[in-house]
């Protein structure tokens, strides 16, 4: 008797999770799944590769122009150099900080900036995405310490201001008209190498 009751209990067990399962599978035929956003849908299919962007018509644009267009369609790498203000008395860890801090906020902005200092009035610069270079000289030339940006062979500055040549004469000008006559003082900091 003992047997039996244990199978017979088996038995209903067994009945039971079946009825239970058979259930709950029907239950959850009335159930529509409509989560499914069109990302999930298009999860696993292949990329559409971008229609080619032709270059723009150039024939009504200015030499300006022209360049920016051209930078905005550069993806390698860029190298540049930073000319700061001259006539300001620097020190090296002065530039080195000027450099740590463009480079943090660049790249908290999302731009893959490194500036270096190179010697107490310039400061070199490297970008790995060549197509945010008219984003970084704006950057720059919003700064107050910077005075022109070198890009390859073209220089900016901010509108109004002198070329570089024509500061560097006025400094050595006013420099030598203090030190009576002599040009050749050993005390130029602005050419001391980092």
């Amino acid at each position: 008797m003992e047997k039996i009751s244990r199978s017979s209990l088996l038995f209903c067990i067994v009945v039971l999770l079946i009825s239970n399962f058979h259930g709950s599978v029907e239950a959850g035929n009335d159930v529509e799944d409509n989560e499914e956003d069109e990302s999930w849908k298009t999860w696993g299919n292949k990329a559409a590769t971008p229609e080619f962007d032709p270059p723009p018509d150039f024939t009504n644009m200015g030499f300006d122009q022209i360049q920016e267009e051209m930078a905005k369609r550069t993806f390698a790498p860029v190298v540049g150099f930073v000319k700061l203000r001259l006539g300001v008395n620097r020190s090296k860890d002065m530039v080195v900080d000027i450099a740590m801090k463009w480079t943090k906020v660049l790249r908290s902005g999302g731009l893959g900036v490194r500036f270096m200092a190179v010697d107490r009035s310039t400061v070199m610069f490297n970008m790995q995405n060549g197509k945010e270079v008219t984003e970084l000289r704006e950057f720059v030339l919003s700064q107050e310490e910077a005075y022109e940006v070198k890009i390859g062979k073209q220089e900016f500055r901010r509108p109004g201001d002198p070329p570089l040549d024509d500061v560097v004469d006025k400094l050595k000008q006013s420099k030598d008209d203090k030190d009576g006559g002599d040009g050749d003082s050993k005390n130029d900091v602005t050419k001391d190498e980092l």
